[in-house]
């Protein structure tokens, strides 16, 4: 079994103490309702993108991305000892759209199969 490498091991450090933190300490109401999906760091560990769902309107999409702009260094802050690195990477957050995506696509084929019923009756 091949091991991960170091940037998966790191982003799954990531994932997990901004998932515990955004539960227990982030009072910002944009993005208190939010879900970190996954984090990719680049090959050099500078950057890691974090990757957040969040159920709604784009209305709500908007207000999260500026919570967690606004919030990144409050985050970083608290996260950093918890990861024992030399140096932390840069935290871009992103929307992760698969989930509305999945959801789209089984809205889509729930159509398909209840047309394709009464089709038969």
């Amino acid at each position: 079994m091949k091991p991960y490498p170091r940037a998966d091991r790191i982003g799954v450090k990531i994932q997990a103490a901004i998932s515990e933190l955004l539960v227990k300490k982030v009072q910002d109401p944009r993005i208190e309702m939010a879900t970190i999906s996954k984090v990719e760091l680049t090959s050099d560990l500078s950057t890691a993108y974090v990757y957040f769902s969040i159920f709604g309107s784009d209305k709500l999409v908007a207000e999260a991305k500026k919570g967690f702009k606004s919030s990144k260094q409050f985050i970083k802050k608290l996260i950093t000892p918890k990861l024992n690195l030399k140096y932390m990477p840069d935290l871009q957050f992103k929307h992760d759209k698969s989930f509305a995506y999945g959801s789209r696509i089984d809205t889509i084929l729930y159509k398909i199969a209840k047309d394709n019923k009464s089709k038969q009756e």
